[in-house]
């Protein structure tokens, strides 16, 4: 039974670092609520002596992500934009091809549209768009078309997922996918300039899981602390003299 709370206390602290990092996010653009997923442990095996039976130890089996859109705030910037619908920005970085929702743009000195860590944004065709620092106010249409003084400079990108459950989180708000994983690229995605969309993490459920999770853990160590003063106990009782 002490090993069996022991797992559960290891699965509940990653629970609550997974929590705490949601309510982090609670202001990052893009951001997409996350939450640990737990099964039985189905190859090691426990036992009591004394006890109810069959016992399992907990397990970590994956992180589930909430890929729901967030609300979208208007800025006013016109380098931000907001995806309406499913897909995500196609970024060119140093480690190869990342996407991300967070659509806070800039223009780098180059003239290149870039993402908040400084990767162009890709365009379709997938070369980086690029702007004339120069030629005035940039337009965007909702179907991605990006425009100056009625010069079309090109289209952002949208990839969609047949299944967004395959990527991978690699940081700066970024995610990685197997390059065989199915997309495909919407004709039908809107976009909204001047808009960026915030993150879909619920701040009440979330303090509402980490005070959940905060009871569990000190539940079992309660649990861990009156089994360890049954055992000592115990030991001493048959450690006396007869």
């Amino acid at each position: 039974m002490m090993m069996i709370g022991l797992s559960q206390q290891q699965v509940l602290r990653r629970a609550m670092d997974i929590t705490a990092n949601n309510i982090a996010n609670v202001s990052t653009a893009g951001f997409k609520a996350e939450q640990l997923l737990v099964e039985a442990d189905p190859y090691t095996r426990a036992r009591a002596e004394d006890g109810p039976g069959p016992l399992s130890y907990v397990a970590e089996w994956g992180m589930g992500r909430d890929f729901q859109q967030g609300p979208l705030e208007e800025t006013s910037r016109p380098l931000d934009v907001a995806i309406t619908g499913d897909g995500f920005f196609s970024l060119d970085t140093p480690q190869g091809e990342r996407f991300t929702r967070d659509g806070r743009f800039s223009m780098d000195a180059a003239g290149t549209l870039t993402s908040a860590n400084g990767s162009p944004v890709m365009g379709e065709g997938g070369a980086p768009i690029t702007l004339d620092p120069a030629a005035g106010p940039v337009r965007i249409l909702a179907n991605g078309e990006v425009s100056q003084n009625g010069i079309v400079a090109g289209r952002i990108a949208i990839t969609r997922f047949d299944d967004p459950g395959i990527l991978s989180k690699v940081g700066e708000n970024l995610y990685t996918a197997p390059d065989d994983a199915p997309r495909d690229f919407p004709q039908e995605a809107l976009l909204r300039q001047g808009f960026i969309e915030g993150s879909n993490v619920r701040p009440i459920l979330e303090i509402t899981s980490m005070m959940e999770v905060s009871r569990a853990y000190s539940s079992i160590t309660r649990m861990l602390q009156q089994a360890d003063e049954l055992s000592r106990k115990a030991i001493e009782r048959l450690g006396r003299p007869g």
